[in-house]
């Protein structure tokens, strides 16, 4: 309307309009008539204020039509920053609470971690102070525990140890993947003994284990040596005391009849030695009855040496020890075995090459020489048993029987060696060797004595405070070694 207007104004105020108006202003005589002109201009006026005037109603209107959709969209708007604020509000408040209950659930994980690692650090603790070894490792062989046991007894690190296959980290390990795998499959427990070096005896364990996606096997490694001893203790004092009745009685039922043999050969020989040739004429070999009766003596005074020993026996311990020379000991045992060790078979003990390697100027020993001879006797015994079982050599041969006996120094410690070429000991009786014999205890056990040194292992043990072992293989023959120590306070 405005526009409308200004554009009738325009027209009215333009050149050509205004000409055309003077026309009509005007008289008869040409001059302006200014009455009319008056008069037409205040109508124009109003004309043009009525039109201005509606122009303003109309847009007044507008306005407040303008001005009323203007406070709705303000009211809605004003709705929505309400509702929205509400929402926020809302939103902030659940936030603050799901931040909170963040706050608290992180809180409790935290000390739930601390809680682990505290428990871990726990477990580790006694996993590393356990006295048994601990191994575990997973079906593939992969070591994933370690503990310090089982560093202490292999000398190998645990970093070096988890992660790695467990042969391959230790090869000297006495366990098969059979016994593994057979462990796994079944689900059972599998326990064995094992015998270190003839003196270290222990019970390894298997235990299988079971995760909700893995399994392996638990090992766990006893050292049961002192248990084992005290039992072996146990059962060599029940039999010595058995022997040491049998012993007595044996040696007084022997020592009676033989000191009368004694002094009857010893009456014969001195009566024969005291007549003349021509006294004992006719007797042509009076010279070789001279020395049968000189060599039966000779064998009869063993003899009562042996029943004093055992008498000594029977008797206990009442003297002390005393210093003596282990090589001695040694040569007087082999020359025992010369005179009374008689073999079933048909190998005779002169035929056995005896070697001796004895160190030079080897220090005395405090000992029981009596004991320790009879150590060394029952060590020969043994050898010659094994030496009527001569193995073959690899091109079919069969070697020379051969008894090496070896003394040498070692920082405080003797070391005895006594070693032969027969047959050797199989990994059974390497582990028994050393335990007594259970022909008594349990009569229905077949048990070769003579394949044991649980007497020999006794006195070495306990009486000399020493250690003896056993090797046995066809590289290397079968070798029995003896450490004394040496008594500096003697």
């Amino acid at each position: 309307m405005f526009k409308n207007s200004l554009a009738l104004f325009i027209i009215f105020i333009s050149s050509t309009t205004q000409a055309g108006i003077r026309d009509i202003f005007k008289d008869e005589d040409g001059n302006t008539n200014w009455q009319h002109l008056a008069n037409w201009s205040s109508g124009s006026l109003i004309i043009v204020l009525a039109i201005v005037i509606l122009s303003l109603i109309v847009a007044h209107r507008r306005l407040r039509k303008s001005n009323h959709q203007l406070h709705g969209i303000r009211a809605e708007l004003e709705d929505r920053v309400i509702e929205r604020t509400a929402t926020l509000d809302k939103a902030n408040h659940n936030l603050t609470d799901t931040n909170q209950k963040l706050e608290v659930e992180v809180q409790q994980h935290l000390d739930t971690s601390v809680q682990l690692h505290s428990s871990e650090s726990y477990i580790k603790n006694i996993l590393a102070s356990m006295p048994l070894v601990l191994v575990s490792i997973d079906a593939k062989g992969i070591v994933t525990q370690w503990n310090q046991k089982a560093e202490e007894l292999s000398g190998i690190a645990a970093t070096s140890a988890i992660g790695s296959d467990l042969w391959a980290v230790y090869p000297e390990i006495v366990l098969t993947w059979e016994q593994v795998t057979k462990v796994i499959e079944s689900g059972e427990t599998y326990t064995y003994p094992h015998r270190r070096r003839g003196i270290h005896f222990y019970d390894v364990t298997l235990y299988p284990l079971r995760g909700a996606d893995k399994q392996g096997v638990v090992i766990l490694v006893n050292d049961v040596s002192k248990q084992k001893q005290a039992e072996n203790m146990l059962v060599h004092n029940e039999k010595i005391a058995s022997m040491t009745e049998l012993a007595s009685a044996m040696a007084h039922d022997i020592n009676t009849p033989l000191q009368g043999m004694l002094l009857d050969l010893q009456s014969f020989q001195q009566l024969l030695s005291k007549q003349s040739d021509t006294e004992v004429e006719g007797y042509k070999d009076m010279k070789l009855l001279l020395g049968l009766l000189s060599d039966a003596s000779k064998r009869a005074e063993t003899v009562a040496s042996i029943v004093k020993n055992l008498l000594s026996f029977s008797r206990g311990r009442n003297e002390k020890k005393q210093v003596h020379d282990v090589t001695t000991l040694l040569d007087n045992a082999i020359m025992l075995a010369s005179d009374m060790l008689i073999l079933p078979g048909k190998l005779q003990f002169n035929k056995i090459e005896i070697a001796k390697e004895y160190q030079s100027e080897l220090p005395l020993l405090n000992c029981y020489a009596t004991e320790l001879q009879q150590v060394f006797l029952n060590i020969i015994r043994h050898a010659c048993y094994a030496l009527e079982e001569m193995p073959h050599t690899p091109q079919g041969a069969i070697q020379a029987p051969k008894l090496t006996v070896s003394v040498n120094l070692e920082v405080d410690s003797l070391w005895v060696t006594l070693a032969h070429n027969g047959a050797i000991l199989s990994d059974e009786e390497q582990t028994t060797i050393f335990e007594p014999s259970l022909s008594v205890i349990l009569p229905q056990r077949d048990v070769d004595s003579q394949k044991r040194l649980s007497f020999a292992n006794f006195i070495i043990t306990d009486q000399h405070q020493g250690q003896m072992a056993v090797t046995s293989n066809l590289e290397h023959g079968t070798k029995f070694h003896i450490q004394l120590l040496l008594d500096t306070s003697a």
